[in-house]
């Protein structure tokens, strides 16, 4: 496989993992016959995961190479598109989940931009810092505890708690030691866990109460459910 990308031209092999071009710019690519595995993200996922704080100006996230940072991240890459791919796409009830969608696209965008060198900034500014305060963890849980149900990312509940993304994180991560995604699911899991302690065992299964709280692996969903509830989630459902 060759690609052609402003006047470069870079050979593949099979299993080789790269971007074919920065967004927006135009690209050429030529190959044997065989598979590939194209993945195609909005550019606006990535803001999603990088989003600065409202007032601030946001700059575009330009990628500074087309190969991965190292071959241990090439397979973090491949990792998540193969579940994303096979778990995700696969599933005819995943896929029709706008929770799973919506934290699949992310997914993919969070691994982009740790995999590929890119201008995003990553660690907190002082603003960040500042902004990082009480008030700010209480304004994005209650966002978070009213719009479980929707396919909100880390960009809306920041912009929510009116602070960035950064300093969403470092709030979680300094008042309660814990992330906003580990956070979301936890609520997701009680609300789960509601549903299935008031629904009819012959109309509902524990799969798809699961899947629509955006859980789409049954085994990890159980784990989850016991270590919090105690119990198998099957036992809530029929009982």
């Amino acid at each position: 496989m060759s690609r052609v990308s402003d006047g470069e031209q870079r050979p593949f092999r099979p299993g080789d993992v790269f971007l074919n071009a920065n967004p927006g710019r135009p690209y050429r690519i030529r190959w044997r016959c065989g598979e590939v595995l194209l993945v195609q993200l909005d550019a606006g996922l990535l803001h999603q995961v990088v989003s600065p704080a409202p007032g601030r100006r946001p700059a575009p996230v330009r990628f500074t190479d087309l190969q991965p940072a190292s071959p241990v991240l090439a397979e973090h890459w491949r990792s998540a598109a193969r579940y994303v791919r096979h778990a995700v796409l696969g599933n005819p009830e995943a896929s029709r989940q706008p929770l799973v969608l919506g934290t699949a696209a992310r997914t993919l965008a969070a691994a982009a931009l740790a995999v590929f060198p890119n201008t995003a900034l990553t660690d907190p500014t002082r603003q960040d810092r500042r902004d990082a305060s009480a008030p700010a963890l209480r304004r994005a849980i209650a966002f978070m505890e009213e719009n479980a149900h929707r396919d909100i990312s880390p960009a809306d509940v920041a912009v929510a708690a009116a602070v960035s993304v950064r300093s969403l994180q470092l709030a979680f991560r300094r008042h309660l030691d814990s992330t906003p995604a580990a956070y979301l699911r936890r609520i997701r899991l009680e609300r789960a866990h509601q549903e299935l302690r008031m629904g009819d065992p012959r109309r509902e299964t524990v799969s798809r109460i699961a899947t629509r709280w955006g859980f789409l692996s049954h085994s990890r969903f159980t784990a989850h459910y016991r270590s919090v509830f105690g119990i198998p989630p099957s036992r809530t459902l029929h009982d």
